[in-house]
């Protein structure tokens, strides 16, 4: 259920985007499924287990649904979906999405077997990667790229904490919702107070 909330979410932000570069349906199920699936099928690779999608596509048929629904409403209503409220809408699921893949990955990896600090980094990049190929896609900057953002340190922290709540022998609701908050939360953090690091010296902010 945790998965397929965060394919659900991701698939959101792909559709928003596309919506925004005024794409075909076409388009908006690409953006959709490459941004819903593309961080849990870099996780699969690298643990050279089966890519959960090609296995069970109805992970494809979600994210394809959360395509033409966007596309429905774009066409009909136009300015719906590629307004400030769509803009801000795209940020937060975006943080959303960032903090359920982060618990989703380090879990997955941390069942697998592999070393606590490779599961962290699966579940940063099981964060990360589906949106940056949606904005590569899409001709966007990768918002991993922002300037001092909190994006890729708030999936770690995430990560971090859910392999620390899963070490300490906590609940399975308690690790996941640990790890949510934490990755969450930096994430929130950074957008509603520019939370970030310092510029490095001599260096300007290029954060929107």
């Amino acid at each position: 259920m945790l998965e397929a909330a965060g394919i659900l979410v991701f698939a959101l932000t792909g559709a928003l985007v596309a919506a925004r570069k005024g794409m075909d349906p076409f388009g908006f199920i690409l953006l959709a499924t490459v941004t819903g699936v593309g961080g849990g099928t870099l996780r699969d690779l690298l643990l050279d287990r089966g890519v959960f999608w090609v296995q069970n596509p109805l992970d494809v048929v979600l994210c394809s649904g959360v395509a033409l629904v966007s596309w429905g409403i774009a066409y009909w209503r136009p300015g719906t979906l590629d307004g400030w409220a769509a803009k801000r809408l795209l940020i937060w699921a975006d943080a959303a999405g960032l903090a359920l893949f982060a618990v989703i990955g380090t879990l997955k990896g941390l069942s697998a077997g592999v070393p606590v600090l490779s599961a962290m980094a699966l579940g940063a990049m099981t964060a990360s990667f589906g949106g940056i190929l949606r904005d590569i896609l899409a001709g966007d900057r990768p918002l991993v790229l922002w300037s001092r953002d909190f994006y890729v340190t708030a999936a770690a922290a995430g990560a971090g904490a859910t392999a620390l709540l899963a070490g300490l022998g906590m609940q399975p609701a308690v690790v996941m919702i640990g790890g949510i908050l934490a990755g969450f939360g930096l994430r929130a953090g950074s957008i509603l107070f520019g939370w970030s690091f310092p510029n490095l010296p001599g260096s300007g902010s290029s954060a929107p």
